[in-house]
């Protein structure tokens, strides 16, 4: 079913560069309820080439009444991140009461957390909130440098030798099959990051024998294989051809158009927003973490909100008729 989203007013109290293209705003938001999970994420209604969209963001850990979020300025952004970095005290914007699809358990005997770049952001709060409960964690923080890495001052005054720092231009690695084998049975993982790094933790983990229900991860919804490009989506039973541009996730173009969708997240895990690909011009680029690798490659399905066909034109089924109730 549709998220039902509480949309607040919000003004921007506060925006720092914390880290090499990683910029942190603070908003002052009306009626906002106390206290939040970790892991938890707001909607941002922004403004792209003019035209008005939502995006989504991990809500950082801040006093009561604001609400903080942390953003890399992508090279290959949709637009979201270029309208946050815009932002400048004083602004005014709505943004949605956070919720929480990333949550943590709270059943494990110890958590590892990992983080890839940007991947930081829900991964900081998890890490302060179980290192405030006495619980025993170990978080492994990779990026290309030291220079690209947000909170590394306060993470290492809170975590100590719990924590690990892997810079790729410094010839550090992560090594996943041993941080996986460093976990006792009832472990378990928290991992956010780019695509490739949540699907070689996939693999290990399995490869382990490890439960899946104990590895928890969240995916960039921008991050693919391929850059962004525009391409057109043909619905036949709905009748409905739109266009999708190349700062558009195809879930935002086909409800605008009014085509019901089934949908609760938009951040890849869920896979609730897979359409049928009846047929594509060329290639998929699939940036979800919830079909398997065969799956991807037979090209049969796809998450509307996160993945892209690279130009041309793909006609898809979602499973509804044209009278908008579910087919049979």
């Amino acid at each position: 079913m549709r998220s039902r989203l509480e949309w607040r007013k919000a003004r921007v109290v506060e925006a720092r560069t914390i880290a090499e293209d990683v910029r942190a705003v603070t908003f002052a938001v009306e009626g906002l309820r106390a206290g939040f999970d970790p892991g938890s994420h707001t909607n941002i209604r922004v403004q792209i080439n003019g035209d008005p969209a939502i995006r989504t963001y991990t809500v950082l850990p801040g006093p009561p009444g604001t609400l903080s979020i942390a953003v890399k300025l992508h090279p290959n952004s949709r637009g979201g991140s270029v309208f946050i970095w815009q932002l400048q005290p004083g602004d005014d914007i709505e943004l949605t009461e956070p919720e929480n699809r990333f949550e943590l358990s709270w059943r494990a005997s110890r958590y590892l957390l990992i983080a890839g770049g940007i991947g930081i952001t829900p991964i900081y709060g998890m890490a302060k909130t179980l290192a405030s409960r006495g619980q025993r964690l170990r978080l492994a923080y990779a990026a290309k440098s030291r220079h690209q890495m947000a909170f590394v001052d306060e993470l290492a005054a809170l975590l100590g030798d719990r924590l690990q720092f892997f810079a790729q231009e410094d010839g550090e690695a992560l090594d996943l099959d041993s941080e996986f084998a460093a976990l006792p049975p009832d472990g378990e993982a928290y991992i956010c990051g780019p695509l490739g790094l949540l699907e070689a933790a996939r693999q290990a983990w399995q490869k382990g024998g490890r439960s899946m229900s104990r590895l928890r991860y969240e995916v960039f919804g921008d991050n693919g294989r391929f850059a962004e490009q525009a391409f057109d989506v043909e619905v036949p039973q709905l009748g409905a051809r739109v266009r999708v541009r190349a700062d558009q996730s195809m879930l935002d173009v086909l409800v605008e158009a009014g085509v019901d969708m089934v949908f609760d997240c938009r951040r890849g895990e869920c896979g609730l927003c897979a359409v049928n690909i009846v047929e594509a011009d060329g290639m998929i680029d699939h940036r979800d973490v919830f079909f398997s690798e065969a799956e991807r490659q037979e090209n049969s399905r796809m998450c509307a909100c996160v993945s892209r066909a690279c130009g041309g034109r793909i006609v898809i089924d979602t499973g509804y008729r044209s009278d908008l109730t579910p087919a049979e």
